[in-house]
């Protein structure tokens, strides 16, 4: 056994870390008998696991092979079947009940013994052991501490019986003793059994000797033991004193005890105050409004600077008390209860007369403004509110303050602000105006006595004392302003007259001196305007801390957009509640009720301007157009922008509308049945407009509306030639297309106006082409006969006579043509030509100067015709001998003498 014990822990267990301590041979109990072997074994390495493994030999060979393994603590009862009769039968109960037979009852013993130990020392007495004799379970006996195969000392509780015989690896040292001892026998190796009886006998020789040696000392031990009798004596002496010194002790115990306690209680009452006094010290410093504040916000004067800074610091310090974060359970105390309503009582109190200040502060700038209104009356310039602004400005951190504490006194000073600003502004505006627009009627020379009509002392006492009131209104209204410039105008010219009369009335009374002092006027309008808005907008910004934020996505005016007559979307118009989604848009909000009188004024100053004179809308569609694009470069969605984009599509609609108008009367026009025609009127006045509009529209940001309406205009004129020139009846039809297209041709040439490349060439070869017709056509008139009778031979060569042949023909004999040419001697050639051109110079017109490139035109046709009937003449009657009376020389000098004699 000691033999397969020792392969086992070689073999199995030691490769596993694991040390074999006891083994039993058994087989199952009741089936054919298959042996195998039960082990107990730990493992070397902590936490130690306690395991039983079953172990069988193969069949193949002689080796063995672990086949099942159970953790000890797995297993729940060990059944030994009797405890008083010798059995090999046991059980064991793991996860189901193994029924094991052992090969012998001692080493059934064993085995159970060595898994009670096993259970005492690792399990605590958790195995449950029936059947088995107590004298088993009680026998602890001592065994040597073994030596595990990996060199760990480990050991079960009480030894084990069969430790004696375990097999136990030998070290070096005693490897090499008994080889020393096997050398000194010679049959150590080849007789054993006689080595082993050899070396019993000397085991024996040598227990004698130690029997004999312990005899030998008895006295020794008798000596020994009594020594150890006093040492007891001693012992219970010692331990005598120690009981009494333990008592002393005990009591000095309990004194350091309470000791103990009292200086913890001590400890954790100073613990307790340190934290008091913190909590205490955080509200005294977080809670505390020192004096000279409160008296501040209760009694300080918000009317100096100095007392406004006051209140302003006494304002943040309550501000920040209010605002203090309480720590837990600071909002149950009543002290803090009170410090809060007082705080809110005092923040409420102050409030109250900071809202109340700047109201009469208000309703004061509204007053103390309006006394400076009559200087400006009679001047085009807006009053400066800067003054104003730079007083206002020094309360913004109290607005700031009142906008976090008590957000409704904030809104409703900004309504108030809004409600005294707006009737303020809208005094100031209406009266500018009034101004702009007398300085506007006296632009025309028979309207300036708009200019000179001195406003009365008691009408303009009137106005300054209308605009201290809150709803005062100026005597001098914008409709009957507007009726009084119509009636005048109307007494000169119709607004539905032509478009020569509109014509005649540029060249006298709206000259371009008048419309650049209306251009001035407008610019100084817009120029006033501008800075006023952009002041207020930073003043109301910085004032109600209002952050600006500018827009790169939509603008209220898409400048980019086709402005032809459509509506632009009005996003703050009156009377509309508009939800503000940011501070921007309550920004514009506000801006909007203040200034709602901007864009009806400059409304009204746009139709006035485009009653006295339509053209001016050229002038208005650039200033505007050049204002909006700097008001978006600031901020394209600021109430300047969105207003003056507005104004910009009522200005582009007018400048369509003169465009329209001028269209329309080109249609509408009619021409003298009995006076040539000429250079028609709405030709010279598309040229008079394009001038106008290339000297206004230079560099201008909007040059694409100038050259859609030079399209729209240039086909209209194109159109409206042709439909004169088929209605004429004095003047021939290619005179008045000829003359016309010249003029259009020579101003599109003058203005360089790229956009008209196309119109300018159709132009000129329309001019070329009826320039020709006219001479063919006239030219045929002085040599009449001469040329029916060379279209005759033209067309017996056409149906195919031979050219040489034609002078066969009755009718084109060389008789006949003598008696044509002799018709045509060189005075009645002349004197054709001169009533050929007194006919001409009666179609021409004298503005455009044609006369002379005409009359050289027909020169050059008439020797052109002269050249052709030579060239008839000598193919078709050769050798005849036949020429014209006159010579090609003799026309020149025709045509020079007729052209210097007139």
């Amino acid at each position: 056994m000691t033999a397969i014990k020792h392969a086992l822990q070689r073999d199995i267990f030691t490769p596993n870390d694991e040390r074999l301590l006891s083994i039993v041979n058994v087989c199952k109990a009741g089936k054919k008998k298959r042996n195998c072997f039960l082990c107990a074994t730990v493992t070397t390495e902590r936490p130690v696991q306690v395991n039983v493994v079953k172990v069988k030999k193969s069949d193949k060979g002689d080796f063995y092979k672990r086949q099942t393994a159970w953790a000890l603590r797995d297993l729940a009862v060990v059944d030994a079947k009797d405890a008083i009769k010798e059995s090999p039968e046991f059980d064991l109960h793991f996860d189901k009940v193994y029924k094991w037979v052992a090969s012998s009852t001692v080493e059934k013993n064993t085995f159970i013994s060595c898994i009670w130990k096993l259970n005492q020392r690792y399990l605590r007495k958790k195995i449950d052991f029936t059947n088995v004799s107590s004298q088993l379970l009680e026998e602890l006996p001592k065994v040597a501490e073994e030596s595990v195969p990996s060199g760990e000392n480990q050991s079960v509780a009480g030894g084990d019986e069969e430790a004696v015989d375990e097999y136990q690896e030998l070290n070096a040292r005693e490897e090499q003793d008994i080889e020393i001892m096997m050398e000194g026998c010679e049959y150590a190796i080849s007789n054993a059994e006689a080595f082993a009886e050899k070396l019993s006998r000397e085991l024996q020789v040598l227990d004698g000797a130690n029997i004999q040696s312990i005899m030998a000392s008895e006295k020794q031990v008798n000596i020994l033991m009594k020594l150890l009798d006093e040492a007891l004596k001693e012992v219970d002496q010692i331990e005598l004193k120690l009981s009494s010194y333990e008592e002393m002790l005990q009591s000095v115990k309990e004194q350091m005890d309470q000791i103990s306690e009292s200086n913890h209680l001590i400890h954790l009452s100073n613990t307790n105050n340190v934290k008091l006094l913190s909590e205490i010290e955080f509200l005294v410093n977080h809670m505390d409004l020192a004096k000279g504040h409160i008296k501040a916000l209760q009694e300080g004067d918000l009317t100096s600077s100095r007392g406004i800074e006051a209140c302003t610091n006494a304002a943040d310090a309550l501000l920040q008390c209010m605002n203090v974060a309480l720590r837990p359970g600071h909002d149950m105390l009543h002290a803090v209860k009170q410090q809060q309503q007082r705080f809110s009582d005092l923040r409420e109190q102050f409030a109250r007369r900071l809202a109340s200040h700047l109201n009469s502060v208000f309703v004061q700038q509204g007053h103390d403004q309006s006394s400076t209104l009559a200087q400006h009356s009679v001047e085009l310039t807006l009053p400066n509110h800067h003054p104003f602004h730079r007083d206002l400005l020094r309360y913004a951190k109290l607005m700031e303050w009142l906008k976090n504490t008590d957000y409704g006194k904030y809104e409703g000073l900004t309504k108030n602000y809004m409600d005294y600003l707006s009737r303020l502004y809208e005094r100031e505006i209406k009266d500018f105006f009034e101004v702009a627009k007398i300085k506007m009627t006296g632009t025309t020379r028979e309207g300036k006595k708009f200019a000179t009509l001195p406003r009365k002392e008691s009408a303009v006492k009137q106005e300054t004392e209308s605009l201290h009131g809150s709803s005062g209104k100026l005597t001098g209204s914008t409709s009957s302003l507007n009726k009084l410039s119509v009636q005048s105008s109307g007494n000169r010219r119709s607004q539905s007259s032509s478009l020569l009369d509109m014509g005649n009335m540029s060249a006298s009374d709206l000259d371009v001196a008048d419309r650049t002092k209306f251009d001035k006027i407008f610019e100084q309008v817009l120029s006033e305007l501008e800075p006023l808005c952009l002041a207020e907008q930073d003043f109301i910004s910085k004032f109600f801390k209002l952050q600006q934020h500018q827009s790169i996505s939509g603008t209220a005016t898409n400048e980019a957009e086709e402005m032809d007559g459509g509506t632009l979307s009005r996003s703050y118009a009156s009377g509309i509640p508009q939800t503000i989604s940011s501070e921007k848009d309550m920004i514009r909000q506000m801006m909007t009720k203040i200034f709602r009188c901007i864009e009806p004024e400059l409304n009204n100053l746009i139709a006035l301007g485009d009653k006295i004179d339509s053209f001016n809308s050229l002038y208005m569609l650039v200033k505007m157009s050049h204002h909006v694009w700097t008001a978006q470069n600031v901020d394209p969605a600021s109430f300047l922008s969105t207003t003056l984009g507005n104004v910009l599509v009522t200005v582009k609609r007018n400048f369509d509308k003169c465009i329209s108008n001028q269209m329309k009367q080109m249609d509408e026009v009619k021409i003298s049945k009995k006076s040539k025609v000429g250079i028609l009127p709405f030709v010279a006045e598309f040229e008079e407009f394009a001038a106008l509009a290339e000297s206004i529209f230079k560099n201008a940001e909007r040059r694409g509306d100038l050259d859609k309406a030079y399209i729209k205009l240039i086909r209209a004129v194109f159109v409206s030639v042709e439909k004169v020139a088929n209605e004429s009846q004095k003047t021939p039809r290619d005179v008045v297309m000829m003359e016309n297209f010249h003029h259009i041709f020579a101003t599109l040439s003058r203005l360089k106006i790229s956009c008209l490349e196309a119109e300018k060439k159709e132009a000129k070869q329309k001019y070329t082409d009826h320039l020709q017709s006219y001479v063919i056509y006239s030219l045929g008139q002085p040599l009449e006969k001469l040329n029916h009778f060379f279209e005759g031979v033209e067309a017996r060569v056409a149906q195919g006579i031979r050219e040489e042949e034609v002078s066969y023909q009755l009718a084109f004999n060389k008789q006949e043509l003598r008696k044509v040419i002799k018709e045509y001697p060189g005075k009645e050639v002349k004197k054709g030509l001169d009533n050929l051109y007194k006919k001409v110079d009666k179609h021409l017109c004298e503005e455009e100067n044609l006369l002379q490139v005409v009359w050289h035109s027909m020169q050059d046709e008439f020797i052109r015709q002269y050249k052709h009937f030579e060239g008839l003449i000598a193919r078709c009657y050769p050798g005849s001998g036949i020429t014209m009376e006159f010579t090609i020389q003799d026309i020149l000098d025709y045509c020079s003498s007729i052209a210097q004699s007139h």
